[in-house]
């Protein structure tokens, strides 16, 4: 038996946990927010950034280097890392797996070939594209990946071969995608090869805009969902015994998260590992698994992840950058082999 006290110690203790691990994730967003606008191959003074955000007369080139690169472009990290780490949460939760995915199970590459098509056929032709039309467009594809996906899932008990799956479903996007980009010559795309390859470059405040508006919406939306989500962690036939309608929920957690997924793609192109490796980070950290405390935690750590993956690609081989996916890899990679080994001894146990 359990004696008040100490059950009243030890709420306490989580709460406290919670807190701080909450003003941890809150601390470092702000601290990689400003070293991504400060840093980079033009060093600018953090007192000279701090005029210029609050309006005051600087060098009109600095100015225009934060005001117009620096900071749409660390915004963007932010919102669109929190948007696929929150993404790669919902996945986890609809398989039941902590390497399910929008990367490894070929949503993202779905919504680049989608994306990569629309603006050969529009752009070759002159047609301007809007945000909202490539958000569209990478929505139709996630969903197409998704409905494939799916497809695997009713035909596959085991969820390794889902994943396996996944993957070749991925692949053969990327094969598509790089065939339409090797023969996509027109100036207006020149940015085509490193969209495709995952990148926060050349982000606008309309697109800053766009996205924030997208994600925010959807992110709020999933947070409504938290508890019918820690009931359907508890097993589906604990959800419908709770009166959840699981058919339209799981519907709903694949819908969310192939927009935000989609919205990702459409302005960074397929970001690899966030979606996976910040969702297992972020709970071991809070030490929880509830939905109303991992949901925000998500998408502040994504922020916080693909803050600092988007600083190293910048500064470490300045002026030449990296692709994000290309670091994200390196540090998210390694989390997912240590999940597969961990869930390995769990079943020999």
């Amino acid at each position: 038996m359990t004696l008040p006290i100490f059950t009243g110690w030890s709420d306490k203790m989580k709460k406290n946990r919670y807190c701080i691990a909450f003003l941890i994730l809150i601390v470092l967003t702000g601290v990689f927010l400003a070293l991504n606008v400060c840093a980079g191959s033009v060093s600018i003074p953090f007192t000279d950034v701090l005029k210029i955000l609050g309006g005051q007369k600087v060098d009109s080139t600095s100015a225009d280097i934060v005001m117009q690169i620096r900071f749409p472009r660390a915004l963007a990290a932010a919102i669109l890392g929190g948007g696929l780490a929150l993404s790669g949460y919902l996945l986890q939760t609809f398989f039941h797996n902590p390497i399910a995915g929008p990367f490894i199970l070929g949503i993202s590459s779905g919504a680049k070939l989608v994306v990569a098509l629309v603006m050969v056929l529009l752009l070759g032709s002159a047609i301007h594209i809007s945000s909202m039309v490539m958000i569209t467009a990478a929505f139709v594809g996630a969903m197409i990946s998704m409905g494939f996906v799916l497809l695997m899932s009713r035909l596959m008990d085991q969820m390794s071969m889902l994943i396996v799956s996944g993957v070749m479903i991925g692949y053969i996007c990327s094969a598509i995608t790089d065939f339409i980009v090797t023969f996509a010559d027109d100036a207006d795309i020149v940015n085509l090869h490193n969209w495709s390859k995952g990148s926060f470059s050349g982000i606008t405040w309309e697109n800053v805009r766009v996205m924030a508006v997208v994600i925010f919406a959807a992110s709020f939306c999933v947070f409504l969902m938290s508890k019918p989500i820690s009931a359907y962690q508890m097993g589906e036939s604990y959800a419908r015994n709770m009166g959840l309608n699981v058919q339209l929920f799981r519907g709903l957690l694949v819908f969310f998260s192939s927009v935000l997924s989609a919205c990702v793609t459409a302005f960074a192109g397929p970001v690899s590992f966030v979606g996976i490796a910040v969702p297992h980070l972020v709970k071991n950290l809070f030490q929880t698994s509830k939905p109303i405390l991992m949901i925000p935690a998500s998408f502040l750590g994504g922020a916080v992840f693909c803050l600092f993956c988007d600083l190293l690609a910048r500064v470490v081989f300045a002026p030449t950058e990296l692709s994000i996916s290309t670091v994200t890899a390196v540090f998210g990679a390694p989390v997912v082999i240590f999940i597969m080994i961990h869930r390995k001894k769990e079943k020999a146990e």
